[in-house]
């Protein structure tokens, strides 16, 4: 039942917003009682703070797979990494809204909670670049924190435009994009 009140929430949050869906929206969704649904969650931000963390260390699983992977180049890594974050809009696409746009509603203390998680997604990309570096496989001179955030940007922020329903697969846009970040669009 917690599985089914969180994923209608996510849902919902993501067609209404986080602060104009109330508990008895929730609970009229999943067809159970505010009993229920307090069973369950303390309250309203206690639901969004297990939605914020279930996907971003999802993502954290799901990059260290990438990363651990020693027969890789860096290359590929991040192709990988791009790749995955676009795959997540298809399987997980209201829940990447969800995370990006109603995080705000967190307090102080849940928030202490999620933000290390995610800069930790942000350092080792970041770390990936330098091993790149290292390697020779990217340019020596390379702004790698700049770099990190233009590669977090294009990828993260695909959910308000990308369909994976669309023309381009998700592999299509991942190769389109490393390719951005490898070659420039220079000729």
């Amino acid at each position: 039942m917690k599985e089914k009140i969180t994923e209608l929430s996510i849902i919902l949050f993501e067609k209404k917003g986080f602060s104009e869906t109330s508990i008895q929206d929730i609970v009229e969704a999943n067809g159970v009682t505010k009993g229920t649904f307090y069973y369950y969650f303390s309250s309203k931000e206690e639901l969004l703070m297990d939605i914020q963390l279930r996907y971003i260390d999802d993502l954290l699983d799901q990059q260290e797979r990438i990363l651990s992977k020693e027969e890789a180049d860096c290359k590929t890594k991040l192709y990988d990494i791009i790749f995955m974050l676009l795959r997540n809009i298809k399987t997980q696409g209201a829940s990447a809204k969800v995370f990006f746009r109603e995080m705000r509603n967190l307090n102080e203390e849940r928030l202490s909670k999620i933000i290390p998680k995610r800069d930790a997604f942000r350092l080792k990309i970041e770390q990936l670049l330098r091993e790149g570096i290292e390697k020779r496989e990217f340019q020596e001179d390379l702004n790698v924190s700049i770099a990190t955030f233009g590669v977090l940007g294009m990828a993260n922020w695909s959910y308000q435009w990308f369909s994976p329903d669309g023309d381009l697969s998700e592999e299509e846009v991942a190769r389109i994009f490393t390719n951005m970040i490898l070659s420039g669009i220079h000729k």
